[in-house]
């Protein structure tokens, strides 16, 4: 019984996370492309700056028809935005926030979450397939198209810090990149900094975030595996990709920005991720970087073009997959030539003038 009160807990705590950040982050959406459009963006409800706006839309959802049209496989239809929610949802399990604050502290974490997140396509292409339209059908081909092929560099590039941190617990993987920034994994080695562009291409056309936004294509599909969908059934796919941008942007501030520790320690003779306030620190910091890599891909789709399918398809197949391979070799090479990294080949004293342990161990 108590397992299962701990287990209700962590559920209802993620799935308010998930909501909350979703809701902020579709405000945050719409001014920063009303910025780069010359606009304000939302200001009237909530405040001058338009807090509210995305719950009052939340409210207009739900009070929308729920409809299913005629041609649409009936079970599929409705069953589809529930499968992309709970891809997204389950990611968060082993996601940790700070300093062992994961609702699963699991040994292969990074690779647990890339797996149920891949689920999030099915769901997508059930929507694509079972809507009875030809735009729906054609956005869901293009995401299978494009996941299946993104999935592959992109898993290929969380491999390679893996590979430097020498294990897949996520939580282990942050707390050995303890100490000042240059201890992030991001400044270890050239081969990991070039790495850091690459997973986050892959990571934004995983989330079907533009330029890489062919599975909706309003411009060409109307609006692709959305075109049938309305009401709260429509609101659960923005849910997942919302929610979809922040764990893949967690994942990112993991492997190559120091996770949940700061640029500066505030002191090096205190542990702070042994108590809850340095863990609500963390926290904090592990936000605030996650939302910033959020803000990038915004910034991204208000910016660039939306690419053609087969451009899409080229970037991955001909560029990003090989890059991909390459930095895996140069890695390994360089694991051969530095086995400590920069620290090791300059000497920690440069590296770490404060003696904080290099492993994230005690001080």
């Amino acid at each position: 019984m108590i397992d299962a009160i701990w287990v209700l807990i962590a559920a209802v705590l993620l799935a308010t996370f998930v909501g909350v950040a979703a809701m902020v982050y579709i405000w945050m959406e719409r001014k920063v492309s009303g910025r780069i459009q010359d606009r304000l963006g939302p200001t009237r409800v909530g405040g001058r700056f338009g807090w509210l706006q995305s719950l009052a839309d939340g409210a207009k959802l739900i009070q929308k028809e729920d409809l299913v049209p005629d041609s649409a496989d009936q079970i599929l239809f409705r069953l589809a935005p529930y499968v992309v929610m709970l891809g997204s949802f389950v990611a968060f399990l082993a996601l940790p926030f700070s300093n062992g604050w994961v609702a699963v502290n699991l040994n292969i974490a990074v690779f647990f979450m890339l797996a149920v997140m891949s689920v999030e396509v099915f769901g997508v292409i059930m929507a694509g397939y079972s809507s009875g339209s030809k735009w729906s059908l054609l956005g869901g081909m293009r995401e299978a198209a494009q996941v299946v092929s993104y999935e592959i560099p992109m898993a290929i590039c969380v491999v390679i810090p893996i590979m430097v941190a020498g294990t897949l617990n996520l939580n282990t993987i942050a707390n050995q990149q303890a100490g000042m920034f240059w201890n992030w994994y991001l400044f270890q080695s050239p081969i990991l900094f070039v790495t850091s562009f690459v997973y986050f291409t892959c990571a934004t056309a995983s989330c079907k975030r533009a330029p890489f936004d062919l599975a909706e294509a309003e411009s060409e599909l109307v609006a692709g595996f959305l075109t049938e969908y309305s009401g709260m059934r429509w609101s659960f796919f923005f849910l997942a990709e919302y929610a979809s941008m922040f764990a893949v942007s967690g994942i990112f501030v993991i492997l190559f920005l120091g996770g949940w520790n700061g640029p500066i320690p505030i002191w090096y003779g205190i542990d702070f991720g042994d108590v809850w306030i340095g863990k609500f620190f963390g926290l904090l910091n592990f936000l605030i970087k996650s939302s910033l890599m959020v803000f990038v891909m915004m910034w991204l789709r208000w910016t660039l073009p939306r690419l053609r399918i087969d451009q899409v398809m080229t970037t991955c197949l001909k560029y990003l997959l090989p890059m991909s391979c390459g930095l895996l070799l140069l890695q390994a090479i360089w694991q051969v030539i530095f086995p400590n990294g920069l620290v090791g080949w300059m000497g920690p004293e440069v590296f770490n003038p404060g003696g904080y342990p290099l492993d994230g161990g005690q001080p």
